[in-house]
């Protein structure tokens, strides 16, 4: 498959994640209180990542961490990566208010891994969280700046004028936008629903992950993936985007959400796919290169 989609034979996967089915050795803490529901129905080793890398054509991976399982407790990925560090880099997760919060950092960037995520809503924490722009966060940012590691965010579009005054703020940090930061496409072009995710394609330290999420998005209501990608692409450009497969937690297999996200980016030209599908993760994961 990669051969057919990818016009640089190399696919990266830039959002998946890996479950334990070991709770003793792994305990469960998920963000919300609450374990999400795929990550309890299908929990997925670094062996089974690997076999459906394999069977997809997925050259490399940035294993991101379980929030709904794990919360900060980034222990599986970080024996993930260390079981497979020339297909996988890790993404942990913190809580960027934590007193020790660059300790944690410090932490899990020694154990090789290479992002960050905050997570500020979830099918296990609904809503939008509001402490993206507290001034106690501003050492994390700063930090992730410095240290050259991009932070995935989770969030909602609510969160965009909170995210805004940390862009801003912090113009030399990486912000990674997890599922286009969840918008909704089935009001159709113009897509005015997805308006603010546009607002912030003027700033570019600011990067999408087109994951099996926008996917289905495409496919709801009035939206059309001809439209849409164009839309994004003209705002964003591909050298700001990146494919995830979000596997396990989408439910179906690697090969097919990879597949299925290929269809849409058959309206996109030869040098953009291959950004989304590689370069730019390349780019903000070096150690995938």
């Amino acid at each position: 498959m990669a051969s057919q989609t990818s016009t640089n034979n190399e696919i990266i996967d830039a959002h998946c994640h890996v479950i334990s089915p070991d709770r003793e050795k792994f305990p469960l803490a998920p963000l919300g209180g609450r374990q999400s529901d795929w990550s309890m129905e299908r929990p997925t080793t670094p062996e089974q990542l690997i076999t459906a890398m394999d069977n997809a054509g997925v050259a490399k991976a940035a294993v991101v961490q379980a929030s709904t399982a794990y919360g900060h407790d980034c222990s599986y990925v970080a024996k993930s990566i260390a079981q497979f560090p020339e297909r996988l880099t890790g993404v942990f997760s913190i809580d960027p208010l934590a007193h020790d919060a660059l300790k944690n950092i410090e932490h899990w960037t020694a154990r090789g891994l290479t992002g960050m995520r905050v997570f500020t809503t979830g099918t296990t924490m609904p809503g939008q969280q509001t402490w993206l722009d507290d001034e106690g966060a501003y050492p994390t940012w700063e930090a992730a700046g410095q240290l050259n590691i991009p932070i995935s965010v989770q969030m909602t579009l609510k969160g965009v004028p909170l995210l805004e005054k940390i862009i801003q703020r912090f113009t030399d940090t990486k912000f990674l936008l997890d599922h286009l930061a969840r918008i909704t496409l089935d009001d159709g072009p113009p897509y005015a629903a997805a308006a603010p995710l546009l607002t912030l394609s003027k700033y570019p330290n600011v990067y999408l992950k087109f994951t099996s999420r926008t996917v289905e998005q495409c496919h709801l209501g009035k939206a059309d993936a001809k439209s849409f990608l164009s839309m994004i692409l003209e705002y964003f450009g591909a050298e700001r985007m990146m494919w995830g497969s979000n596997f396990p937690a989408h439910d179906d297999t690697l090969a097919n959400i990879l597949r299925n996200a290929c269809d849409i980016l058959q309206h996109a030209s030869p040098s953009d796919r291959s950004n989304i599908l590689s370069g730019t993760a390349k780019r903000i994961y070096p150690s995938l290169a």
